[in-house]
């Protein structure tokens, strides 16, 4: 991947990779919580971005089919290292869980009994504190004004009201008109703050890789009969057609892996189950699927087909769009509509704050108390993520066992 010699480096691959290696081992709570532990780590704590330039690039990246969170991931990468960055984003990102999920099809089941279960509860309330302080920060940064705060309140009724990656859409689409027509009295003296390191001719060739995959796998797979090529057609397919990344997935690969066959509905609901309580994002579930299938060389290699193949089309897409993303947001009309994009993200993710966020996590006074403990200690405090999880892992416990 070329980087354009306008735009220089600003971090070394290996800073890249370690700093997402240290959240792919902390991040808990599913993409949006992920969203929230990228806000702390490279707005507020390391500066690589402002919040304009961070709900930028996640609004681009709900647009596009794929893992949401891995997305943003790996486009910070891009930003900060080049073509070499955005790999170490997202094999310091996803490391950690994949060695925990192609561990747990091996055999080693974590997360069961009594302090497991408290463990997945603190967890789950600690991200209820990491997505509240993320909604908080940008809300302030990004809805300062009485029409930005109103399209944040359609964009969360709209999420609300139509479930799943349709409602996060037409939430974005509608913020992008409310933008357009509300927020155009000023114009950006920073029309190029997000400078991709992607040529057009790199993001072309992308998308063209996009659909081939995405035409040719299955064909291929019919025609050869070969398992290793069945399964990445299944998990490409299943990485290419799911919006918001996530849970969303989860039908798709249901479909993809149980319905032919492969495994039983017992074992893909049990890896299901860990996947709720490792790190990373949930895409990693792939590992698991990809080492058990029936199909496909199984194992290690199976896994890394599966991960490779889920993952692939939403980067794919990401490098295809970034370089036309530069030249569309120079325009005045383009960062009125962007205005009104970051807008709903934070409608966006106030919703989901809400649920699944908070209705799954708060089950009671003593996780509402625990909850409200992580957030004054994140925000008040200014403690770092990582030891936020510590407290509400033990918090937890305690919590399970009492």
């Amino acid at each position: 991947m070329a980087q354009s010699s306008t735009v220089a480096a600003r971090s070394t691959v290996w800073e890249v990779f370690l700093v997402f290696l240290k959240l792919g081992t902390t991040s808990f709570g599913g993409p949006v919580a992920h969203l929230g532990y990228f806000r702390a780590e490279f707005v507020e704590r390391r500066k690589w971005m402002d919040d304009r330039e961070y709900a930028d690039l996640v609004a681009l990246s709900q647009f596009l089919p794929g893992p949401a969170s891995s997305q943003v991931g790996f486009g910070v990468g891009l930003l900060r290292a080049g073509g070499w960055g955005a790999i170490a984003a997202f094999v310091g990102f996803t490391l950690p869980s994949a060695i925990l999920m192609v561990g747990f099809a091996y055999g080693a089941s974590w997360f069961t009994g009594p302090i497991g279960d408290g463990l997945l509860t603190g967890l789950k309330i600690v991200a209820v504190a990491i997505v509240a302080q993320a909604v908080w920060g940008m809300a302030r940064t990004l809805t300062p004004d009485r029409p930005r705060a109103g399209i944040a309140v359609i964009a969360l009724a709209t999420t609300m009201l139509l479930v799943g990656s349709v409602g996060q859409i037409a939430a974005i689409l509608l913020g992008a008109l409310g933008g357009l027509i509300f927020c155009r009295t000023s114009v950006d003296d920073r029309p190029d703050m997000l400078r991709f390191p992607v040529r057009p001719a790199v993001g072309i060739t992308s998308l063209v890789v996009f659909v081939v995959f995405l035409i040719v796998s299955p064909i291929l797979a019919a025609a050869t009969g070969n398992g290793g090529v069945a399964l990445f057609d299944a998990f490409y397919r299943a990485g290419a057609l799911v919006f918001g990344g996530g849970h969303v997935v989860l039908p798709l690969l249901q479909a993809g892996v149980v319905d032919p066959g492969w495994m039983t509905n017992a074992e893909f609901l049990a890896g299901y189950g860990v996947a709720q309580a490792v790190p990373g994002p949930l895409f990693t579930f792939a590992g698991y699927l990809g080492a058990i299938a029936d199909t496909g060389p199984g194992g290690i290699w199976g896994a890394s087909i599966a991960l490779i193949a889920v993952f692939l089309p939403g980067f794919l897409l990401l490098v295809g769009v970034l370089p036309f993303w530069n030249t569309f947001r120079r325009h005045p009309w383009a960062q009125a509509v962007l205005r009104g994009a970051n807008a709903a993200v934070v409608g966006i993710l106030a919703a989901a704050l809400y649920s699944p966020v908070f209705t799954t996590a708060i089950t009671g006074p003593g996780p509402f108390l625990l909850a409200v403990v992580c957030f004054v200690v994140l925000v008040a405090w200014k403690l770092p993520p990582w030891v936020v999880v510590i407290i509400g892992a033990g918090g937890g416990v305690v919590l399970t066992l009492h």
